[in-house]
């Protein structure tokens, strides 16, 4: 079975000596329920991120996700959240064994990624589309995590080398625990996050349209569940800055967003998303923190 080593490394990085036993049983586990649900393995997707997923056929031949995940906890949620969801806006979930981390999933073809349209006007209105599409009410008793647990974490930030050095200043982490706490204190209704809402979390449909996958099933103030959007695929632009402004703009405007609050929610996401790559050693920190900063300054103005 085809494990990519730029996986291993990703997965032994984030999860340390978990991460490593989990890569030396994930061999055993894919064939077991490859045999268990009568599937044919056409191999993984190129865009593993921290969890195994294969292209594979069910017992008709017809194409469908097989997900593999280190995280049951993790993998409940999503499993709960795409129940909600019951394939409206989202893509489908055919079979789950959460206790040990495996779920089969619908296949969206042709699968084309909202990251391969070249006209950012374009972009912007499906994924407003696919956005509004997955408006749900906090459902009450479901036990999704909430927010403010993410947003627990950024303590640690200030165990971290970057922090005691300066880098990674305390202004910023005072204002980004500040904004959480005030956004989940005056939102005006939690509702279910899908989490993880970009360019390639979202997908084509031949039947459905552009749908989204891989929802993390959180809840919050829905103002939180643009921002990964928001800061992705900035680095290639020209004018990255300029991209993000008109960004905050469009969706201000197209959501009914007010933009000042969406701006505190900018700010509190990517200081929570820069602390969670740094903590994983990754460099690309430093970037997601340069647009912690942007959103400083226009909350200034």
């Amino acid at each position: 079975m085809y494990i990519p080593d730029s996986f291993r490394k990703k997965m032994t990085r984030a999860f340390k000596e978990e991460g490593a036993r989990w890569l030396d049983t994930l061999e055993e586990r894919v064939n077991g329920y490859l045999a268990r649900w009568n599937l044919i393995s056409l191999g993984p997707v190129s865009n593993l991120s921290y969890n195994y997923v294969l292209n594979v056929l069910d017992e008709n031949g017809v194409p469908t996700i097989l997900k593999v995940s280190l995280s049951s906890r993790e993998l409940e949620n999503e499993m709960r959240a795409l129940q909600l969801y019951d394939g409206n806006g989202c893509c489908s979930l055919l079979k789950a064994d959460v206790e040990n981390g495996v779920i089969l999933l619908e296949k969206v073809a042709p699968g084309t990624m909202l990251a391969e349209l070249e006209d950012e006007e374009q972009v912007l209105e499906q994924f407003m589309n696919v956005w509004k599409a997955l408006r749900r009410q906090d459902p009450k008793g479901a036990h999704f995590p909430m927010i403010h647990q993410w947003a627990s974490q950024l303590p640690r930030c200030r165990k971290m080398q970057e922090y005691q050095t300066g880098q990674f200043s305390e202004e910023i982490l005072q204002l980004a625990e500040q904004f959480f706490k005030e956004m989940t204190d005056t939102t005006e209704g939690l509702q279910l996050l899908h989490g993880d809402l970009h360019h390639e979390n979202i997908l084509f449909s031949e039947e459905k349209g552009w749908i989204a996958i891989d929802p993390k099933g959180i809840i919050g103030d829905p103002y939180f569940d643009v921002v990964s959007f928001l800061m992705n695929h900035l680095q290639e632009k020209e004018d990255p800055k300029r991209v993000l402004w008109e960004r905050v703009e469009v969706l201000s405007r197209g959501l009914s967003f007010e933009r000042k609050r969406l701006l505190k929610a900018g700010l509190a996401m990517t200081a929570l998303s820069a602390f969670w790559s740094m903590e994983e050693g990754d460099r690309s920190w430093k970037q997601t923190y340069q647009y912690t900063w942007w959103f400083h300054e226009w909350l200034r103005m």
